[in-house]
């Protein structure tokens, strides 16, 4: 009787192993952090009111003076590095990382109504918020009649 509870472990295991690498594999299937690729660094959201878009990257252990916007051509590319944080004791043998670290870059596309001559960014506790406002002649506006 051990030795059949011994295989259904043995054979859930495997099965749950042939899981997640089938979902590592298959692309855009991302299930968690850990599982996304490294270009995928920092984690963006991206939202439009009627007034601005709005671009949030989670960008957590990065020097805002590491961190460069620019705007060209209706894109706004996001570069940067993350220093690793490694222990200074050098008898510290790392065996897993899961933390991102290097250079990195992202890339934006806007709609044709942003503002390129009208953006602020600003970085605090590792969340980077970009408002890129609207040009004034698309947002919406009421005309009262006479």
């Amino acid at each position: 009787m051990n030795g059949l509870n011994l295989y259904g472990d043995i054979f859930a295991e495997l099965n749950r192993l042939q899981q997640n690498f089938e979902q590592a594999f298959r692309p855009g299937s991302a299930s968690n952090i850990r599982s996304m690729p490294r270009s995928t660094f920092p984690i963006i959201n991206v939202g439009s009111t009627p007034e601005a878009i709005e671009v949030l990257a989670l960008a957590p252990g990065v020097d805002p003076a590491a961190l460069q916007l620019t705007v060209d051509k209706g894109l706004l590319v996001i570069t940067g590095e993350r220093k690793e944080n490694r222990p200074a004791d050098d008898k510290v043998a790392v065996y897993a990382t899961e933390r991102y670290k290097g250079a990195f870059r992202r890339v934006i596309s806007l709609p044709e109504d942003a503002d390129p001559g009208n953006i602020n960014a600003s970085y605090r506790d590792g969340l980077l918020r970009v408002t890129v406002a609207r040009r004034e002649s698309s947002r919406p506006r009421q005309i009262q009649v006479h």
